[in-house]
């Protein structure tokens, strides 16, 4: 990773410029060979964080942060509620055979929190609101990785796109002076008919280049709801020798843990149930009979429940598994993300290397195509070995130039990979 460093912070700004420029170069032109038509614009005052802020706000999981949240504060009135539950109001009227003689009973019911039960409910309640933080800044960086590989998508689709063209207009010209030469008698007419035969291989290789450019465009407007990009999103590499524990995804799995395992604990304290204390009022001042008393009386009751663990276990064994169960998909999702980031770094070292080499092959191929132009043209060689080494240049370019997009894209992937959002 030094070399990598190294290598980026001595890169020419010429270097870095041409890539900018080929990833968004051809975003508004309208002579496409198919009539098909996904305009991308570039836009100066978007950022790559902005175009992602903008992408989290219409991204479909935003529904499901938001009921995240309203739980959590919907937990957080339940904790902080002075009773365990709803409370109940009674009212019985009893009246004797002989229709003189009335009793009134007025109760109220109010559940009792289990000792340590509202601490722990409330205490849910607080890792439900961390969990749902977590969560929204979890589903940022996985929108984040979607539309840095969108735009990457588009920036090597483009070279291709624009190499296409170039080849294409350079095999036209070519086919043009072997026409002449034809009509000259310099060159047989069979030349002519490989020179046309090359320059339609290009035309179709052109429109197959458009197509995928318009792909890569629709999968970016479809990921941001957007047909803008923006002028530059070129990524500073983020070297972290290892996975930490603040990566987004393992921040979210671990606020989910500890919910649970806090939600488990409130579980086990219903116990039995919630005990109720009853406070009434009895009266049979509403009759004449002589028998009455004609007094009013207060009472007060409690009730205990007992005996219900074998009631509760299930629903307390229910969420011990999806304790257990989020902790097996945390094991498993650190290995992942070290995987991934094992492969972000291999392949940016790999692209460092292959980008030196493809840039020496590029000149030496150049060099070699004027040799044979000339040669060409003196009569020294056919037709058939200008178009063969032709070719193999124009091979030479293109990977030079993807390859130096592909070692950008490979820094934003690295960056993604240990869970840098721009």
């Amino acid at each position: 990773m030094f070399f990598l460093n190294l290598f980026i912070r001595l890169a020419p700004r010429r270097l870095l410029g041409t890539i900018i420029f080929f990833a968004t170069i051809s975003l508004g032109f309208a002579d496409t060979i198919v009539e098909h038509h996904d305009p991308i614009e570039s836009d100066a005052s978007l950022s790559l964080a902005k175009v992602i802020d903008l992408t989290l706000e219409k991204y479909p999981d935003i529904s499901w942060l938001n009921a995240l949240e309203e739980e959590a504060v919907a937990l957080a009135q339940r904790g902080n509620s002075w009773t365990a539950g709803a409370s109940q109001a009674g009212l019985r009227f009893q009246e004797a055979t002989s229709g003189t003689l009335h009793y009134i009973d007025a109760q109220i019911q109010v559940p009792l929190w289990n000792l340590g039960q509202r601490d722990a409910e409330q205490t849910t309640a607080a890792m439900a609101e961390n969990s749902a933080k977590s969560q929204t800044v979890a589903v940022k960086l996985r929108v984040s990785g979607l539309v840095r590989t969108a735009l990457w998508d588009m920036a090597l689709v483009s070279i291709s796109y624009e190499q296409a063209k170039a080849e294409l207009m350079l095999t036209e010209q070519l086919q043009i002076k072997v026409q002449r030469r034809v009509e000259l008698g310099d060159l047989p007419r069979a030349d002519l008919l490989l020179a046309q035969s090359e320059a339609l291989q290009k035309r179709s290789v052109l429109t197959l280049a458009e197509a995928e450019l318009m792909h890569a465009r629709k999968r970016y407007s479809s990921i941001t709801q957007m047909t803008k990009i923006p002028a530059e999103y070129l990524e500073k590499l983020v070297d972290i020798v290892k996975i930490q524990q603040s990566h987004p995804a393992l921040v979210a799995v671990n606020g989910l843990i500890e919910r649970k395992q806090a939600e488990l604990k409130a579980v086990k304290l219903i116990g039995s149930g919630q005990s109720n204390v009853a406070v009434g009022i009895n009266s049979d001042r509403f009759t004449t009979d002589s028998r009455s008393n004609q007094t009013d009386s207060f009472n007060v009751g409690v009730n205990v429940p007992f005996g219900g663990a074998a009631t509760l276990a299930p629903h307390v064994a229910a969420v011990n598994v999806e304790v257990n169960k989020l902790l097996a998909e945390r094991e498993q999702l650190f290995r992942t993300l070290e995987q991934a980031h094992h492969e972000a770094e291999h392949n940016l070292e790999v692209n460092r290397v292959e980008l030196g080499i493809a840039n020496e092959l590029k000149q030496v191929a150049e060099e070699h195509l004027k040799m044979i132009q000339s040669s060409f043209s003196a009569g020294e060689i056919d037709l058939m070995d200008l178009l063969r080494i032709q070719s193999r240049t124009q091979q030479a370019v293109l990977n030079a130039r993807q390859l130096a997009v592909m070692l950008q894209r490979d820094i934003a992937l690295y960056n993604q990979a240990v869970g840098v959002t721009p």
